[in-house]
């Protein structure tokens, strides 16, 4: 049977998932647990979707490729139907990085030990979550789509995040640690991007202003740390 597709975020948070039991929150059609549990990514996968319509795509779709016995799709909000310690690690992705970061604080003890999480805004917010809840950045990607789609692996782990060891912190918490140190040229229009579109607006007090900041700061890295080449690549369609 044909394996679902999935675009190049969600094979991005694909490949980026292993576990023994993975918990896929707003999983609506349920294609992401449908692949986990077909190219062995895990043994067990719970499919978490909270609107009924979506609920209903799910069940079919776990139903039309015979994965009953592996994929159990749960009806609630965020981590609310898993037990504590019942998966070792959870997605969540397509929504904002504040929509993820709620359901993230709500999860209380479900929360499990690795998170694989795609915002479909800045992950910011998600960066500094991780570094006050005890969760170390072990991968990130950043995917073409609409604009520049950011995917993070998050373990829990004690002491400071070494990720960002070395790094100008505004610069790796907007952009990412690893993704600076990787300097790919789709990073790169996204800094770009920044730089063009903030620069005429910026101004002392404004959150335009923190966030040039950490552009130029990003810019300076690129350019003398990672690459002989010049910062000045097309932004990918959509970057912000």
């Amino acid at each position: 049977m044909t394996l679902p597709a999935l675009d190049a975020r969600l094979l991005a948070v694909l490949e980026l998932i292993q576990a023994e039991a993975h918990a896929d929150i707003g999983t609506d059609h349920a294609r992401l647990p449908v692949r986990v549990i077909r190219e062995g990514r895990a043994r067990r996968c719970v499919a978490v979707e909270l609107h009924p319509g979506p609920l209903a795509l799910a069940r079919r779709m776990v139903a039309r490729v015979r994965l009953e016995e592996s994929i159990e799709v749960r009806a609630g909000d965020g981590f609310a139907p898993l037990r504590p310690g019942e998966v070792d690690s959870a997605s969540v992705a397509g929504m904002g990085a504040y929509t993820i970061q709620g359901i993230l604080e709500r999860a209380g003890a479900a929360l499990p030990p690795a998170l694989i999480l795609q915002p479909n805004d800045s992950p910011r917010a998600l960066r500094v979550w991780a570094r006050e809840h005890g969760y170390h950045l072990r991968a990130e990607r950043l995917c073409p789509g609409h604009w520049a789609y950011p995917v993070l692996r998050l373990e829990r782990a004690p002491g400071p995040d070494p990720a960002y060891v070395g790094l100008p912190e505004a610069a790796a918490l907007r952009y990412g640690p690893r993704l600076l140190r990787g300097g790919s040229e789709l990073l790169r229009g996204v800094v770009q991007a920044d730089l063009t579109r903030l620069t005429p607006v910026a101004a002392p007090g404004r959150e335009s202003h923190t966030e040039l900041g950490a552009a130029r700061e990003a810019a300076e890295y690129l350019a003398g740390e990672r690459s002989t080449t010049p910062l000045s690549a097309a932004p990918p369609s959509g970057a912000r």
